[in-house]
């Protein structure tokens, strides 16, 4: 398995104070944002987006963190391991909402989400910020705010790690075609790319 780092600490700091201008550019009125972090590594995600647009705005739009496992189409995948905390600490009804995910993939994901935000209220709009778009939509699911587009593989994973969650700010593409799995076949054993 190899591992190339394609965003340093600086690169989203830098990439986190860009989206936050473009989310102030688009939204004029501060005070009926709301910024909602997707578990686990949109919620840091939403706070850093929050506080940047704080420094130019003067005014902190609210953020909170949903969980959408079980609206996931999913959900009998073992990853999904527990529920975490749904907080929304605003009304959403009539606000503009900003979902916060660090990867945008196949789009299910955002689909969950956007099911799970409208259980709970009527918001104006919601857009979609994302730290990666890396492709392959399999919904038709478009960011409003991208940190940086990674045309990538499906034999390979993108992994956003962030200090709050890894200990470390970085970007990294971990090519999993490396790994030789052995499947039992009726043969005997075959290596498998």
């Amino acid at each position: 398995m190899s591992e190339k780092i394609v965003m340093t600490a600086e690169d989203i700091r830098r990439t986190i104070a860009r989206i936050a201008h473009e989310i102030i550019e688009h939204n004029k009125d501060v005070s009926q944002l709301l910024l909602i972090g997707l578990h686990t590594r949109g919620v840091p995600l939403a706070k850093h987006l929050a506080e940047n647009i704080e420094l130019y705005e003067k005014s902190r739009p609210s953020v909170g963190s949903l969980d959408f496992s079980l609206y996931r189409d999913d959900v009998d995948n073992p990853v999904i391991k527990k529920v975490q905390c749904t907080d929304i600490p605003a009304e959403i009804n009539d606000k503009s909402v900003v979902l916060v995910d660090d990867v945008l993939y196949t789009g299910r994901s955002v689909r969950a989400a956007m099911d799970a935000l409208v259980d709970l209220g009527r918001p104006r709009s919601i857009q979609l910020a994302v730290l990666i778009d890396r492709g392959h939509r399999e919904m038709p699911i478009r960011a409003d705010y991208v940190g940086k587009n990674i045309p990538s593989a499906r034999h390979e994973e993108i992994q956003v790690r962030l200090k709050e969650t890894d200990g470390r700010d970085e970007v990294a593409i971990i090519n999993l075609s490396d790994n030789k799995i052995e499947v039992p076949s009726q043969m005997g054993k075959e290596k498998l790319p």
